[in-house]
């Protein structure tokens, strides 16, 4: 055959040029010319290339400066998805037995977002790193970071990212974790399949939200009197070494090593400071929940428990419910942000 389908051609009547798009018999083929697609016959067609060379040639007999190279315009890439940070992920595909099965996948931050981040990004099995690393990711800008295989996918390793934006330094750092169930994975590889798409990707976060400034908690009054010893508390900072905890016990033997001279009343202080220490570090740390464990007897101390955590506007609620391991002697708390 004369021409091939993607061969520039020349129609030789107008001297337009274009492309051949499809073979539709031996006499004819359907070419693009300036965005529309037509059918010709082989005879109204022509190689452009003597065109190109005549061109040329009457073109060098002139006496002119050079030309200048265009330059290319600056075009600011059209956002693909909604605003936010996305981890993405694009299936990689392998033969075996005639069936094409997922090999590894291949793993992108897309920031769709006007302000370039600083990222951390750590992958970890069985809370051990197998893969970090760390980076600037420019506005609207991606990059690849590794390629996870379809087995270790299966066993649900741990996605830790933590996005900062380099613009604002008002705002806070985000991070969280963001865990795959193999069901899932099943699930969404499947939607790929059916509707032609190459990826799937898991939004972290939509805007980064503003630094909110620690305000200690008021020392709050017991059996009418101010207590002796219960003071607010020093504001603390993301620079405190100390982890935030899940679970703490204010039975007053797990706070003090002997209680021995310690009044009623200082023993409640000392377990509502503990309380107020553990709720600033949860909420500096970004926790989602915690749980105290206040026992039961005479349901002062929860009630008190209860009275400090409704003045605490990053509380969003808690519950004080029957539980296999605490029986009612505990209170679990969700925090907002």
């Amino acid at each position: 055959m004369k021409f091939s389908i993607g061969d520039r051609i020349l129609l030789t009547r107008t001297g337009e040029e274009g492309h051949v798009t499809a073979y539709i018999n031996p006499q004819m083929l359907e070419v693009e010319v300036g965005g529309i697609a037509f059918p010709v016959h082989l005879e109204d067609i022509d190689h452009p290339y003597m065109k190109w060379f005549t061109d040329k040639s009457a073109k060098s007999k002139k006496k002119s400066l050079p030309e200048q190279l265009p330059v290319e315009k600056d075009k600011d890439r059209k956002q693909r998805l909604a605003k936010g940070v996305y981890l993405s992920f694009i299936p990689v595909y392998k033969t075996e037995e005639m069936e094409e099965v997922v090999d590894h996948l291949k793993v992108y931050m897309l920031n769709e977002m006007p302000q370039p981040l600083k990222y951390v990004y750590d992958v970890r099995f069985s809370h051990k790193s197998e893969f970090r690393h760390e980076g600037a990711l420019h506005a609207f800008g991606n990059v690849y970071l590794h390629n996870v295989s379809y087995t270790d996918m299966n066993d649900q390793p741990r996605f830790h990212w933590q996005l900062t934006d380099t613009v604002n330094a008002e705002m806070e750092t985000a991070e969280g974790i963001l865990r795959i169930r193999p069901a899932k994975l099943f699930e969404h590889i499947d939607s790929l399949l059916s509707n032609g798409q190459p990826a799937f990707s898991y939004l972290l976060i939509d805007d980064f939200v503003p630094k909110k400034k620690a305000v200690p908690i008021e020392p709050r009054k017991h059996s009418g009197e101010p207590f002796s010893k219960l003071q607010a508390l020093p504001l603390i900072t993301t620079k405190t070494i100390e982890p935030a905890r899940y679970e703490i016990d204010l039975h007053i033997e797990q706070l003090v090593g002997n209680k021995g001279g310690l009044t009623n009343t200082d023993i409640v202080t000392i377990q509502l400071n503990t309380l107020q220490h553990y709720i600033q570090l949860a909420i500096v740390h970004r926790q989602e929940r915690m749980v105290v464990i206040h026992g039961l007897g005479k349901g002062k101390l929860r009630e008190e428990v209860h009275a400090i955590l409704k003045q605490v506007p990053e509380v969003g609620r808690f519950k004080n419910e029957w539980s296999g391991k605490y029986g009612f002697g505990a209170t679990e708390i969700w925090f907002r942000y």
